[in-house]
């Protein structure tokens, strides 16, 4: 039975292009609220004003409208300016006198209090610490001044930050993936500050006071908020709000163990939509990192994911991101594809090949129909149609006379071996140029010359394609047709005869 009590979310910052991290993140609660029947809520975190932009806002719901990460709750999946939700709006600078009502709450029950120390102030306290080898920490300079006091530095003009008082003790919670976690708030580096002098709010405090005024019941997030919760604890406490369920998903890691990172990283999700990952391939490749059904299937469909999700088996070690891997599961999902739907997502591809002049024309739709039962097995990626089946498109290949010689060969065998191939193939009258017509003349050349039909097939290969990793060699030769055939081999030909003439 559906269980509407149950509400989870994912609150990305607009300071960046959706990465990896948050994709999964997000994945991890829809799966979760599908799961259960409960309701996924989707809002922006976009108090950052100097490194927030409307540019990463559209590509964040973009990337997760794309995924099929779709929310119940939160701002407009186009990117319009209307919210749909009854916790709207779901943009926190539109919440602003939500987070200063919530302040004043603490400010009147002295939880929280103005702080003024500077800037200088504060550094030169940090510096003390580390002089002393002491971990930073805010060291309570107006954590209890006097009305008088307090006016003295409003008299100088300085602009206060209201900081939280944190209460001395332990805090702990039991964490649904990662058993009971108890922290001593000395830890926590003192009082945090929860406004900016002109009072827009900081993450740790926005996040408390919408988690509870949108009814959140349980926070799933990466494995990296754990330090936070305490304080988030803290906060739930002070504003007698009630603490939700935490979930903290494990770290993605590089394939050495590190932490995956944007600097050492590929994260941005439409990096790979924009290198040919389809969005069947990538998400279930997420839902792995961190999970798994308990069987030894690779391929699963969203729906399926859903119904098999269980928050309780979400691993507690990291998920390294094996990008072969990826390629492998997004490779099965292209084959699942079927012709029309395959060639829609491929010619996006193709056209920016034209562009960038990697080809010179788009192929018709039937032209692509006519290749896929022999790329179609072949692509790890959309993208992977150009190196694959380019050379069909264009209409000047350029061969590298080294790449066309074979290893067991010199160039007047390369030489020989491309005349003669040719002179077989010219033979064949072209009214059926068929694979199966080609392959047999070509193997009884190598076999009369005392040749392995491998090196002549591979110089074959290059002479006409200009690559080493072609679609099977006979099936590229009905593609590229008699004429297209015979001509490449007469510039290679020519090519590898100019090599030799100035060797």
């Amino acid at each position: 039975m559906p269980d509407p009590t149950i509400r989870v979310r994912i609150a990305p910052s607009p300071t960046g292009p959706l990465h990896i991290g948050t994709a999964r993140t997000a994945l991890f609660n829809f799966l979760f609220a599908r799961h259960v029947g409960g309701t996924f809520v989707l809002r922006l975190e976009d108090t950052d004003a100097a490194r927030g932009t409307e540019a990463y806002e559209r590509d964040i719901l973009e990337g997760l409208d794309w995924l099929g990460i779709s929310w119940d709750e939160g701002p407009d999946p186009a990117g319009g300016d209307g919210d749909r939700g009854p916790f709207a709006p779901y943009r926190q600078m539109r919440r602003l006198d939500l987070y200063r009502g919530a302040a004043d709450r603490l400010l009147a029950a002295d939880l929280a209090y103005p702080c003024y120390c500077t800037p200088e102030e504060l550094a030169a306290d940090r510096a003390a610490q580390e002089a002393a080898k002491q971990p930073p920490r805010y060291v309570g300079r107006c954590a209890n001044l006097t009305p008088a006091e307090r006016a003295a530095r409003e008299a100088e003009g300085r602009r206060p930050v209201t900081r939280f008082r944190v209460r001395p003790g332990i805090v702990g919670w039991n964490d649904r993936i990662r058993d009971r976690i108890e922290i001593d708030t000395f830890n926590l580096g003192g009082d945090f500050v929860i406004l900016r002098a002109d009072g827009t709010p900081l993450y740790h405090f926005t996040v408390v006071v919408d988690d509870a005024a949108m009814k959140i019941s349980h926070v799933i997030r990466g494995e990296d908020h754990v330090g936070n919760t305490p304080k988030h604890i803290l906060l739930f406490e002070a504003l007698d709000y009630s603490i939700p369920e935490f979930a903290h998903l494990p770290l993605i890691l590089n394939p050495d163990g590190t932490k995956m990172s944007k600097r050492k990283s590929q994260t941005a999700v439409d990096d790979y939509r924009a290198q040919g990952f389809v969005r069947e391939g990538l998400i279930n490749y997420l839902a792995y990192l961190g999970w798994s059904p308990g069987t030894e299937e690779d391929v699963l469909p969203l729906d399926e994911i859903v119904a098999r999700f269980d928050l309780d088996k979400v691993h507690k070690g990291g998920a390294r991101f094996d990008r072969e891997r990826l390629e492998w599961l997004n490779g099965q999902w292209i084959r699942r594809l079927d012709p029309d739907d395959l060639i829609d997502r491929l010619r996006p591809f193709l056209q920016a090949a034209v562009d960038d002049g990697r080809i010179s024309r788009v192929p018709s739709d039937d032209e692509v129909r006519a290749l896929l039962p022999i790329v179609q097995e072949r692509l790890p990626t959309l993208a992977a149609i150009v190196e694959l089946a380019g050379f069909l498109w264009t209409d000047d290949i350029q061969v590298d006379p080294a790449v066309l010689v074979p290893k067991r060969w010199d160039t007047a065998t390369t030489r020989e071996g491309l005349a003669a191939a040719r002179d077989v193939l010219a033979a064949h009258d072209g009214v059926t140029w068929e694979a199966d017509e080609l392959e047999p003349p070509l193997r009884a050349l190598a076999e009369s010359r005392g040749w392995k039909a491998g090196d002549l097939f591979m110089a074959i290969r290059v002479a006409v394609t200009g690559r080493t990793a072609t679609p099977p060699l006979f099936d590229t030769l009905v593609a590229l047709g008699r004429e297209r055939t015979l001509g490449r081999l007469d510039a290679a030909i020519e090519a590898i005869g100019a090599v030799a003439g100035s060797a």
